[in-house]
This record gives C-alpha cells, sequence and structure tokens, in this order.
C-alpha cells in the first residue's frame, strides 16, 4: 500500500490582479472538500500564512480553522513578498522581492508567519513548501526554520527548474527518491535535522502544453479555473522551452494537468506519492479527474503529512 498526499497551495494570485478570496480561495476550496469529504479523504493545505498577517480575512481564517477541525492538515507556506505588498483598492502585489532569500529578517517572517497558523489551528505545524518552489539557496533559511522546528520539507520535485525575473529554483540534480534526509542542501542526501518528501514529477512533452494552451482558450467552463486573478507570467525562455522540449511538471490537480495523474501514479513506485494543487486553480474537469483517481485507488492509504510524521 502507498501513500498518497493531496497537498494545496492555499493562496490568491500574485499577478496584476490578485483575484477575489471567495472565487479563488473559499469556492474552490468547498468544492474540493465535496470530492474528498464523499471519500472520507483529508488533504494537506500549505497556507499562504503572510496573507493571513497582511489582511486579518476572518473568511479565510474561519474557512482554515474549519479544515484543522476536520482532520485537514494545516502546514507553512511562505511568500514573503507580502512584506511589500498592500491593499488599496485592490491588493498591489510588489513581487520584487519574491524570494524568502531577499530578506534581511528571514527569522523573524518564518516565526511571524508559523505563528499566524499556530495560534488558529489545531495541528502541529512541521513542515515548509517554499513560495514559487524558491528554496533554494536553502543554507540561507535553514536557520530559521530549524528555531521554529520545521523539520520537514515538500517544495522538492524532481527535474524541476525555473528562472525568471521572481522565481529562481534548478532541482535537476535532486535525489530521484520519495523520502530522504538532508542539511545544508536539499538536493543532497545526508543525515541531518531536515526531511525531504518531494512533490512527485512527471516527465512531459511539449505537445502537452500545445494542448494546455488551446484549452484554456477554446476548451469552455468545463476547463476553466474557479480563481479570477492572474498569475505571475514565466519567463519567455521558460515557455519556450516547454513548448518545445521535454520538461519535467509536479503532478498535479490543476486544471487539465490533473489529466496525467492517474498516468502518473501508475508510472510511480515508490511509497510516497505527493500531488500538489491550488484551490485558484482547480476546475470542474480537474475535480472531476481527481474524484476518478480516489475512486481507483481508494484502497491505497490517502493520508497527511502529520498522520504520517507524527506517529
Amino acid at each position: 500500500m502507498r501513500n498518497i498526499f493531496i497537498t494545496l497551495d492555499y493562496e490568491l494570485f500574485f499577478g496584476s490582479n490578485s483575484g477575489t478570496v471567495e472565487k479563488s480561495i473559499l469556492y474552490p476550496t468547498n468544492k474540493l472538500l465535496e470530492v474528498l469529504d464523499k471519500y472520507n479523504v483529508k488533504a494537506s493545505f500549505f497556507v499562504d500564512s503572510g496573507y493571513l498577517l497582511k489582511s486579518g480575512d476572518k473568511e479565510v481564517i474561519s474557512q482554515i480553522e474549519k479544515l484543522s477541525k476536520e482532520g485537514h492538515d494545516i502546514q507553512l507556506h511562505i511568500h514573503p513578498h507580502w512584506e511589500d505588498s498592500y491593499f488599496q483598492d485592490s491588493w498591489k502585489m510588489d513581487t520584487t522581492r519574491y524570494r524568502l532569500h531577499q530578506f534581511e529578517n528571514i527569522d523573524e517572517i518564518v516565526g511571524k508567519y508559523k505563528k499566524a497558523l499556530t495560534d488558529i489551528v489545531e495541528n502541529q505545524v512541521f513542515v515548509f513548501r517554499a513560495g514559487g518552489w524558491c528554496i533554494q539557496p536553502f543554507d540561507k533559511i535553514k536557520d530559521a526554520l530549524k528555531k521554529e522546528n520545521i523539520w520537514l520539507d515538500s517544495t522538492l520535485f524532481y527535474g524541476g527548474r525555473n528562472k525568471s525575473e521572481t522565481h529562481f529554483f534548478d532541482f535537476r540534480n535532486s535525489p530521484k527518491m520519495d523520502f530522504w534526509q538532508f542539511e545544508e542542501d536539499p538536493l543532497i542526501e545526508k543525515d541531518g535535522f531536515f526531511t525531504e518528501i518531494p512533490i512527485s514529477s512527471y516527465k512531459l512533452s511539449p505537445l502537452f502544453f500545445w494542448k494546455l494552451a488551446f484549452f484554456k482558450k477554446f476548451g469552455g467552463q468545463k476547463y476553466k479555473s474557479f480563481g479570477d486573478g492572474s498569475a505571475i507570467g514565466g519567463s519567455k525562455w521558460d515557455k519556450i522551452r516547454m513548448l518545445t522540449s521535454f520538461s519535467w511538471s509536479p503532478v498535479s490537480i490543476d486544471g487539465y494537468k490533473s489529466s496525467f495523474l492517474q498516468k502518473a501514479f501508475e508510472e510511480f513506485s515508490e511509497k510516497n506519492f505527493v500531488i500538489i494543487g491550488h484551490p485558484k486553480a482547480l476546475s470542474k474537469y480537474s475535480l472531476k479527474k481527481l474524484e476518478e483517481f480516489i475512486k481507483k485507488n481508494i484502497s491505497e492509504n490517502f493520508t497527511t503529512y502529520s498522520k504520517e510524521f507524527l506517529k
């Protein structure tokens, strides 16, 4: 029996339009819960707690409290650009400093962002996922995570890479494993304080991204994401690369990427299968594919980080 972790990065959009809380967070999360509750499956939510600190949004806090009480896992997701962003009629996202490494007060940010969660949830907060996968160079943030007893990371996905104005990560040399320990660098397996449970990955041909572009433009409501904001644009180089050569993608329940969920699982031989998603990027189509996946694999162990690592 394999462990299946359904994980969600619970956040707004960070482009020119943040989207509304109702359509980008609350509604899609409730639609997801309709599927999960039917099969008594629990998910792990990586909450963008910087938004909680900046907004004090009572509806979002109430939903997070409800998720925790119902047995879902609430863990730490840090998008530090909230330190520079502000609300004036709408959210003005300043992503000049998008990566945690670009701040001097890393200890303070990690501490207060974790406390924003521990003040409202019942589970222990011990897992980290870097915003935008920007976890490198890890040695700049490791002491802050240690100080807060954050010892499990679930950011990496094998083969992943991105280099743009906001993002930087390169996971091409990470271990091709589903579990390992590390100390200074999550790409190097070594006995240490930290444990990595990477997001599962799947190799995609350029044809997939041509299909993705087609369905986004012509697929209609079935393929339309619930969220009503705009994402940070990727670099032109990355877009060309994906449309012209094979690339690695995290296994995802976001939009059309959910189409390869079952195939990725069938090709996966390790024990821990980690799926990523974002409420804002879910669609009618992706929830249908998720339900099909759960029904087909209900005999497997759908689980959370707390259930597996706090025994």
